[in-house]
């Protein structure tokens, strides 16, 4: 709210508050958490002496369903499931992300776990609005929970096995302006630059970022590489730049962003810091993308930029790579 107006925040009215909240391109309930934060925020301002004046919206009762919440037999599978996928090494992201999409489909379904059909869980993938990725996600997510559940007898048949395939999306990569990325550069103090560069000059994901430790800091007959903690145990060893190394190097010993409950800042919230730096719009795995596409640009290898961003495919890394126009009308030009 502070930054859709000019106004102070003891100056702000009602109607300004109205006004921002009836701009917001978001889903009910997500309006109504603004509006509990405005609300929650002035409260406090009055109660500490700060302002006699609250801009912000009355608080009403909306009628309305009842919140879903997953049954019992649902919270005892996905405790069970936890286990599992943490026992088979799995990253804490990816069982965040696997339990996330678990109790979503439970929630929509209301149906128990051992209850539900290939039928329904068909129905639910037809009738969501989802992009062709997030679909896969979830898809994957599915025949992985109850390929577990039926080999481990919670279940007498796997509804998620014949789930129909979902296409890739075509190749959209985003890459990062340099307007973009120098503009971030120029407001970010010495902690926030690290990350910047690490996601940009070495197309570090967020998550890989939040891992960089000095032991990880390994010297050759080269130089200096980082051993980089990829997505699914899928480790690599990257070459550092001189200038990346010796930044890296002069930190104290142990993880680069520590903090957190693991030791070390959360992906998230390393994302949301790089991001409030990046224009409007584009996230921290734009810088990815920017790192890709210039990669490729170099010599055209797309096996060495796969490599380098730790993909398992080269048609993963097609996704991140944007070919420049030029290039193609050079190509077709020298054809001509």
């Amino acid at each position: 709210m502070a930054n859709a107006t000019t106004a102070g925040p003891w100056e702000v009215t009602a109607a300004q508050v109205h006004a921002w909240l009836a701009s917001l391109t978001v889903s009910p309930d997500t309006r109504r958490s603004y509006e509990a934060a405005v609300r929650a925020f002035y409260e406090w301002a009055i109660s500490d002496g700060r302002t006699d004046h609250n801009p912000a919206p009355t608080r009403t009762t909306r009628p309305g369903p009842a919140p879903r919440t997953t049954s019992p037999a649902w919270t005892a599978w996905l405790e069970a499931w936890q286990a599992h996928l943490r026992a088979a090494g799995a990253s804490e992201e990816t069982v965040h992300l696997r339990v996330r999409h678990l109790k979503h489909v439970a929630r929509s379904l209301r149906l128990d776990p051992a209850d539900v059909t290939t039928d329904a869980l068909v129905a639910w993938m037809a009738g969501s609005e989802m992009s062709a990725e997030t679909r896969r996600a979830y898809r994957s997510s599915l025949r992985a929970c109850y390929s577990w559940a039926f080999a481990t007898s919670r279940t007498s048949n796997d509804p998620a096995a014949s789930l129909p395939r979902v296409r890739p999306a075509h190749p959209s990569p985003h890459p990062a302006s340099a307007r973009a990325y120098e503009g971030a550069l120029a407001g970010a103090d010495d902690r926030e630059t690290l990350m910047l560069r690490l996601a940009a000059e070495l197309g570090l994901r967020r998550g890989e970022v939040a891992r960089v430790h000095s032991r990880d800091l390994l010297e050759d007959d080269d130089g200096w590489t980082l051993l980089v903690r990829g997505k699914g145990q899928r480790d690599r060893v990257i070459p550092l730049p001189d200038g990346l190394a010796a930044t890296l190097r002069a930190l104290p010993a142990g993880y680069a962003f520590p903090g957190g409950d693991n030791g070390h800042l959360s992906p998230a919230y390393i994302g949301k810091i790089v991001s409030r730096l990046l224009p409007s719009g584009v996230t921290m795995h734009a810088l990815r993308h920017r790192f890709a596409t210039r990669a490729y640009g170099l010599d055209r290898d797309v096996f060495t930029v796969q490599q380098l961003l730790g993909h398992a495919s080269p048609a993963t890394t097609r996704r991140y790579v944007q070919v420049p126009r030029a290039t193609m009308r050079s190509t077709v030009n020298a054809l001509a």
